[in-house]
Order: C-alpha cells, then sequence, then structure tokens
C-alpha cells in the first residue's frame, strides 16, 4: 500500500479561492526548490514559468520560482503543479491540489469523518499488521514533522514511540493527528480502501467494518464498494453511490397520478431508504406492492382478506388484468408474466428473510443497500406495470370503437 502522489484529475477545478492559491503558489515553489539550484531555472521552463538566470536561482531557490509563480494565472499555475507531480512525489503539494480539484464534487463533511474516525474507538486500524506500517503506506511519515511540542523530529518517529513502543495514541488521536478531518477527498478515501484492505485485516471484521464505513459515507453520497479479489479475499474501494436513474422518476410520475398519498409516498419513502436502511426499504418494498394490489382490486370491485398475503393478492389481481400465464398463448408472453409472477413471490420471500418485518435471529443474513435496491427497483417497476395494465383495460371498456380483436396494453395474444 503506497501514497500515490499523481495528480487525479485533468479537468480545471472552479473559481480558486485567494487563499488557496496563495498556498498552492507557495507549496508549489518549495517543491521546485527541492530541484538543485543549477536545474531549477530549467524545471521552470519545464513548467511553462519565465525564464531567468542562474545567478538568480542560486541566491534563492524559493524566490526564483515563487516569484515566477506569481506572474501567470491560477490556470498555470494548477497546470504547473500537476505537471511537476507527473515527474515525482511532494505529498503537501498533492493533497492542496487535490483539494482544490475537489471543489467541484460532493465535500465528506466534517460530521461524516467525526463517525468515521469513531468507528475506531474500539478497532485497531489494522489487525494484521502495526497500524504504523498501514499508515506508512498511505502518508510519508518521515519526511513529515512530528506534532509540537514532541520530543521526536519526524511524525514517523511520533507514531512509532506512541503506538508501538508506548501504545498511548487512541486510534483517535492517531487519525486527528494524521490529519483526517482536513485531508483531501482522495486522501481519505486511500485510507479506507487501506484499513479493510486483506493485508489490514480478514474475515467476519473486515466485512463489519466495511459495511459499517459504507453506512457513514452513504449520507454524503458515497460508497465503500466490493472492487475485486486478491488471493481470494475481497478488497474495497470507495465510488460515488447511486443517486437514482431515470426509472426512479418515470415510476414517481405513474404512482403520483395514480394515488399521490398512500401509494406514492410509500414508492418515495422506499427510495430514500435504499442507501440508509436496507431493511426498511425492502419491507417498504412489498407493502408498496400490497397497496397497489389493494386499490386496483377495489376499483375493480373485487374484494380481497386481511390475511391475504402478497403472493395471494397479485394472483386475485392477475386475474382481473388477465396476466396469468395461461391465459395467453404466445410463449414469450407466458415467459415474461411467469416472471413477473416469480418476481412477486421472490419479493416476499426477500422481505421475509432480509426486511425488519421479523426478529433477525442470530443467524439471519443482515441485507445491504444493493439489496434494498434491486427489492425497491423490482416493486416499483411492477407497481408501474400493474397501475398502466389497469388503467389500460379501464380505457378499452370506456372505449366503444374499440375493436374486440384488439391487442391490450398488456401485450395479451388471443389464440
Amino acid at each position: 500500500m503506497s501514497h500515490p502522489q499523481k495528480p487525479s484529475s485533468t479537468a480545471m477545478p472552479p473559481s480558486i479561492p485567494p487563499a488557496m492559491l496563495k498556498e498552492l503558489r507557495q507549496l508549489l515553489a518549495s517543491a521546485i526548490a527541492d530541484a538543485r539550484a543549477y536545474d531549477v531555472p530549467a524545471l521552470c521552463r519545464r513548467l511553462n514559468l519565465a525564464d531567468g538566470e542562474d545567478q538568480e536561482a542560486y541566491a534563492s531557490k524559493f524566490k526564483y520560482a515563487h516569484k515566477r509563480l506569481m506572474e501567470v494565472s491560477g490556470e498555470q499555475v494548477v497546470a504547473s503543479a500537476r505537471q511537476l507531480l507527473s515527474e515525482g512525489e511532494h505529498f503537501e503539494l498533492a493533497e492542496h491540489l487535490a483539494k482544490i480539484e475537489e471543489l467541484a464534487g460532493s465535500a465528506v463533511t466534517m460530521l461524516t469523518r467525526r463517525r468515521l474516525i469513531a468507528l475506531f474507538d474500539a478497532l485497531p486500524l489494522a489487525r494484521d499488521i502495526e497500524d504504523v506500517e498501514l499508515l506508512r503506506g498511505l502518508w510519508p511519515l518521515a519526511s513529515l514533522p512530528a506534532p509540537q511540542p514532541s520530543g521526536e523530529t519526524t511524525l514517523d518517529d511520533y507514531l512509532h514511540r506512541h503506538t508501538v513502543r508506548n501504545d498511548d495514541l487512541s486510534a483517535r488521536d492517531v487519525l486527528e493527528t494524521l490529519g483526517i478531518l482536513t485531508c483531501s477527498r482522495a486522501q481519505l478515501f486511500r485510507f479506507l480502501a487501506a484499513v479493510t484492505d486483506p493485508e489490514a485485516r480478514s474475515g467476519p471484521e473486515q466485512a463489519a467494518l466495511a459495511e459499517k464505513i459504507d453506512a457513514v459515507l452513504r449520507y454524503d453520497g458515497f460508497t465503500l464498494a466490493l472492487a475485486g479479489k486478491i488471493s481470494g479475499s475481497p478488497f474495497y474501494a470507495v465510488r460515488p453511490a447511486p443517486t437514482g436513474s431515470p426509472a426512479d422518476e418515470s415510476i414517481s410520475a405513474t404512482l403520483a397520478a395514480f394515488d399521490p398519498t398512500q401509494v406514492h409516498a410509500r414508492w418515495t419513502t422506499a427510495m430514500a431508504r435504499r442507501a440508509s436502511e436496507p431493511e426498511g426499504a425492502i419491507t417498504l418494498a412489498r407493502t408498496l406492492l400490497e397497496d397497489v394490489c389493494k386499490w386496483i382490486l377495489d376499483q375493480a370491485g373485487e374484494t380481497w382478506q386481511e390475511t391475504d398475503d402478497l403472493p395471494a393478492l397479485y394472483r386475485k389481481l392477475a386475474k382481473v388484468l388477465e396476466l396469468a400465464p395461461d391465459d395467453h398463448t404466445e410463449q414469450v408472453f407466458k415467459q415474461i408474466l411467469g416472471s413477473c409472477q416469480s418476481v412477486v413471490e421472490s419479493l416476499g420471500a426477500l422481505r421475509n428473510k432480509l426486511s425488519d418485518a421479523h426478529s433477525p435471529g442470530p443467524k439471519r443474513a443482515r441485507p445491504q443497500p444493493r439489496h434494498a435496491e434491486l427489492a425497491v427497483n423490482l416493486a416499483g417497476a411492477m407497481a408501474t406495470f400493474l397501475v398502466a395494465t389497469w388503467e389500460a383495460r379501464r380505457s378499452e371498456v370506456g372505449d366503444r370503437s374499440t375493436s374486440p380483436s384488439s391487442n391490450n396494453a398488456s401485450g395479451r395474444a388471443k389464440g
């Protein structure tokens, strides 16, 4: 696990706050000044900065670079920083540039960062390796200064003394010292990937920590998702969380027109809970379909019992809407409608197994946001189909000019 220092984006950031631009110029000048004096003029030329005399660079490498950086636009400073980072590692410069480039994206709030830190109040940062070993792969500890007042010179010496030799720093202390509350989003995400890496921990603890981190990140629109496996063990990466799809809008519009209070409200609540409350969302997915079935049966003048479960309600409605596979002769329609019936039955089973409607028991599987998203999306699609089919049936009955032999909206083919 190494700490990548290459720029992550080629897109120009939005307007850079003056204070951030000022610091970027200073950090870039310091990074240029790390070069030997006789190399500085050529390096500045390579970074598209103005040329100058070698003697000026010998007098002060930092002043030489900073003077030229003050003469160019913010866009050029960013471009020069990216160019330098493509040639070598400069941690502080890379961090500051990342923060600038992340101005256009979604932020990870201070509250979320504190919640992430709190996950380690009862856990080490790593289980299978020393914490400091994990951190060395993410921060250049040997070149960062120790916090003051301190008897150590480098952050590496400081952390080694207080986490390995003395063990008198909590994980919270370590993370706050490293700047987790203020670091770039990219650095935070690298840290989260590292603490859930199989080199750091494995087995049930790895999966449980990944699940907890994912639940916290979801509030800010990110997810810690499975990225692959190495030697049979999973590893994770942070990605933007799914935020919905055009299908969500289409389903919302159909259900709002059908019943803007109970049915549509059930749908919007289920959507909102897909990421944050998977168990509740799965319960709502089934309840949504039950609502739709009961409403249509009522409108059709059919009866149902309070004890009817979802499969029973669907079978009654399928007769009214002629959606039973046996009502059709075309094989493709029989297959599609048979699959619809299977979806309804599976949603009921998923709800019984994974929702919050029953006691979990010691060995029951815990639903993930992806399970809830699948259940809610399937329920929404089926609800829309049932409403659309019912509307088509009513339209056909009311339209006296429609030919009796014409096909209906559900795709029924007469034999």
